[in-house]
């Protein structure tokens, strides 16, 4: 193997003289390093391996992938260039989350999220919550088309009221997830759903029909399953913490409808398809300014201000924006509830997404990747596992490339020929493609939609997974009819005889 010195002195393999392609075992190692990594942060810190221990599985998983790559003859150059990449693509999602970070600390501080657990608590019954929360969030989500934006706003709240009525914040979190996904991959505002009729060249409202042939049952088995663990769990036995908890937040707080205007706001930014950065930053601001006139004594108290009313608002807004929101009303419920967001409480987030996308980015470019996906796409003689295949392929890259665009953009991108030559319509692939990489993101820890929404609702990946019905039956389901030929549309005649299930 040769080597070259750069400009910069790095010393770098000639990959001009040296360049081959990667082995199987190339191609696996990484993959099998960095499943062993996160076992083994999860064995020896629980849960709490998300606190620091799966990220640096995953830094130290881009380091293997960056040695082999080098080992087969790409500079080191090459792997800087696909860091950058990686970097790039996830520049959006930084600041979003950045974003909602801010909008959660100064909705708290501002009166809209207590506003909403204290009206929540009055309507909502127990019994029927779970189901009642996955169908809120599901027409939210379809009204502005953002799963992250439902989940930061109408989730963290039914979440927090879910504590307080004595029901399962896991629960609540998975059906939170449920219907946000639900109302995400059906919504024409979508970016995701525009995304894959865009990769997959088909119309978007074609797409949209085909997807809810597994959307609609998927959602029906989740709300199922909602209506039976509501009304067959145990009963939950706090009405009078929950009366003394409504009486701590309205004798705190200034509570009246004017507190969602700022709720109102980003709907309707979001509908009109602001960037959604702007858009929730917007809504902080927003909910910061109006909040100082309605909630002056929680401002005054929140930074133990002075009598500059003025300097004590702007300090106030801003210190929840970089930090979060934190009160201590002697109410344990409240207080936890409350004492939350900031930008700060992201930044485990955000290392956990840089580190999970550096890695998909560098499998991606040398071609790690494609040398196990192509045999697998030769060995799928029929249409059931051809399915198979695509689904796995795009759950597979949301577990090791952590990032649902890469999980949603590559299959799309890899099979869209494969199913043009076995007469298989588009609509068959872009259904199969978001129901394998978008709607299965949120089950991964590591991914970058399992991150955010841990962090944004409180309540870890591996508690809510099981409770995310829809994201685990969706797919299912999408996988099922290309097996039995269900709702198979075909564009022209096979090619091969062979290729039919």
């Amino acid at each position: 193997m040769a080597f070259a010195r750069s400009e910069d002195g790095v010393l770098a393999v000639d990959s001009e003289r040296n360049m081959r392609p990667p082995s199987v075992l190339d191609a696996v190692f990484p993959l099998v390093f960095l499943a062993f990594s996160i076992a083994s942060s999860l064995f020896l810190f629980g849960l709490d391996a998300l606190d620091g221990p799966i990220q640096v599985a995953l830094v130290l998983s881009c380091g293997v992938a960056a040695l082999i790559a080098m080992k087969n003859g790409h500079a080191f150059e090459g792997v800087q260039e696909a860091g950058k990449d990686a970097l790039s693509s996830v520049t959006s999602a930084v600041f979003i989350l950045l974003a909602v970070g801010a909008l959660i600390g100064v909705w708290n501080l501002s009166g809209t999220i207590p506003t909403l657990v204290y009206y929540g608590i009055q309507i909502l019954d127990p019994s029927w919550y779970y189901a009642a929360s996955a169908i809120i969030c599901g027409v939210v989500a379809l009204s502005i088309g953002s799963s992250w934006t439902t989940s930061a706003t109408i989730g963290v709240g039914l979440v927090g009221i879910a504590t307080m009525i004595g029901v399962s914040p896991a629960i609540t979190a998975g059906a939170v997830i449920s219907g946000a996904y639900l109302g995400d991959k059906t919504s024409p505002l979508s970016e995701t759903t525009i995304l894959t009729a865009q990769m997959v060249g088909v119309d978007l409202y074609d797409h949209i029909k085909q997807q809810i042939w597994t959307s609609v049952p998927a959602f029906a088995i989740a709300l199922a399953v909602f209506f039976t663990l509501g009304f067959t769990g145990p009963t939950p036995d706090n009405d009078l913490a929950a009366k003394s908890d409504l009486a701590e937040l309205s004798s705190i707080f200034s509570i009246s409808a004017w507190t969602l205007l700022p709720l109102a706001l980003l709907a309707y930014l979001s509908i009109r398809k602001v960037p959604a950065s702007l858009a929730l930053i917007a809504a902080t601001l927003f909910a910061g300014v109006f909040g100082a006139f309605t909630q002056p004594d929680v401002y005054r108290d929140f930074i133990a201000g002075g009598s500059n009313v003025v300097i004590d608002s702007v300090r106030a807004v801003w210190l929840a924006m970089a930090n979060g929101f934190t009160m201590d009303s002697g109410v344990t419920d409240v207080d936890r509830l409350l004492s939350r967001g900031g930008m700060d409480s992201m930044l485990l987030t955000i290392w956990l997404i840089l580190g999970a996308v550096t890695f998909g980015s560098l499998l991606e470019k040398f071609g790690l990747i494609d040398r196990l996906v192509n045999p697998l796409i030769e060995s799928a003689k029929s249409t059931g596992r051809l399915y198979l295949t695509v689904f796995g392929c795009g759950f597979g890259l949301n577990l090791v490339a952590g990032d649902q665009y890469i999980a949603l953009v590559m299959p799309s991108r890899i099979f869209r020929a494969e199913f043009e030559k076995r007469g298989l319509a588009g609509t068959n692939l872009s259904r199969l493609a978001a129901d394998s990489g978008t709607v299965t993101s949120p089950l991964v820890p590591w991914n970058s939609c399992g991150a955010f929404m841990s962090a944004t609702l409180g309540v870890s990946t591996l508690l809510y997974l099981p409770y995310a019905v829809f994201c685990w039956a969706s797919p299912l389901l999408s996988v099922l009819y290309g097996v039995t030929g269900f709702k198979i549309v075909k564009s022209s005649p096979p090619a091969n005889e062979s290729t039919q299930s």
